[in-house]
């Protein structure tokens, strides 16, 4: 259940992620949180949708993973794990005023757990 909550709040994430980069960016409070101007933030708008399109399809993933009623345990720990990575690159790698990466928070965090929360029992076996 508590991998569930955490697989959900994750693909949660995901999709605000995917909004906001996809169809949010422009906006001055978007694109100033990682230090772009407007004009920095139009040229790098195809990339961040790109990047918004992959958040999509990583909450496509997860939900899948929660609505499957066969292999729901690989399926989540394959879209977990994901994110989790992405997490991490994305606190190693794009500046922030923060001396503690939001990405990990809102993306490593709620991935991390819920791998635990799926592997955990399966490692008592």
């Amino acid at each position: 259940m508590f991998a569930n909550a955490m697989a959900g709040l994750t693909a949660f994430f995901q999709c605000v992620i995917a909004l906001v980069e996809m169809t949010l960016w422009m906006q001055p409070w978007v694109h100033s949180r990682l230090k772009f101007d407007a004009t920095q933030a139009e040229k790098a708008a195809g990339i961040v949708m790109n990047a918004g399109l992959y958040n999509a399809f990583l909450a496509a993933g997860l939900i899948w993973g929660l609505s499957a009623t066969s292999g729901r345990a690989d399926i989540l720990t394959f879209f977990l794990a994901c994110v989790a990575i992405a997490g991490v690159f994305g606190a190693v790698t794009l500046e922030t005023t923060s001396p503690f990466p939001m990405t990990l928070i809102i993306q490593t965090l709620p991935a991390v757990l819920g791998l635990a929360a799926i592997w955990w029992p399966r490692a008592s076996v």
